[in-house]
């Protein structure tokens, strides 16, 4: 079955050259366009497609307001941010809003599918660049709030959580932690439900910044001394 899209940009060039990109490409189905967030709400309310490609800087409602908008209201759509900018003014409201996934327009057809199908999925698809940009927002935060019962395993994590846990931050999704520990993936998302609820986490962008600040993972490129 095709993943139904709806790709909302202000500007008409880009946003039919993205649209005959889109019919192009294998499984995906555009199936309207918008030129703001206010006609994008209005479509997904129409449509009820599976995922929005959103600008940002559109007149009349943004590209984050509509994310929030259509995020509160119409849970089953997703949104792939897909922009010119991925400065912290653009990108964290954004994903606040509930994006998630986030895109510069020098993807490829193949990183924009890749990013669909990931957000369909529950995961998360961003862009190399912006993941990067997360990572080191992350590693710069402090630590959450809250009492650790153990330094060792914090808020109770079993071994077994606590080596999903580090999968998730090096990036790999559920069937790949599947594999890599040799359980099925409904094993994988159990123990990702249990270590949501232990850590109070609501997603997996939260769970990276917890294994990077709890020292569960260590962010590319650091070295421990």
């Amino acid at each position: 079955m095709n993943t139904r899209v709806v790709v909302v940009d202000d500007q008409s060039v880009v946003r039919e050259g993205i649209v005959m990109l889109l019919g192009l490409l294998p499984g995906i189905e555009v199936v309207g366009s918008a030129r703001d967030g206010e006609e994008a709400v209005e479509l997904v309310a129409e449509l009820a497609p599976d995922v929005v490609l959103m600008d940002l800087r559109m007149p009349r409602c943004d590209g984050a307001e509509a994310t929030r908008r259509i995020r509160r209201d119409h849970p089953g759509t997703q949104v792939v941010v897909l922009t010119t900018f991925a400065d912290d003014d653009s990108l964290f409201p954004a994903l606040q809003a509930g994006a998630r996934g986030y895109l510069t327009k020098d993807a490829g057809g193949e990183e924009i599918v890749r990013a669909i199908q990931a957000v369909q999925s529950g995961e998360a698809g961003f862009a190399p660049s912006v993941q990067r940009r997360l990572l080191e927002r992350v590693t710069m935060s402090p630590p959450p709030p809250g009492p650790s019962s153990d330094p060792e395993a914090p808020d109770g994590l079993t071994p077994r959580e606590l080596e999903v846990l580090a999968l998730i931050a090096e990036g790999l999704s559920n069937p790949e932690i599947a594999r890599r520990l040799h359980i099925s993936q409904a094993t994988v998302k159990s123990h990702i439900n249990s270590l949501f609820a232990k850590t109070g986490v609501r997603d997996r962008a939260q769970a990276v910044r917890y294994a990077y600040v709890r020292g569960i993972a260590q962010p590319p490129g650091r070295v421990v001394t």
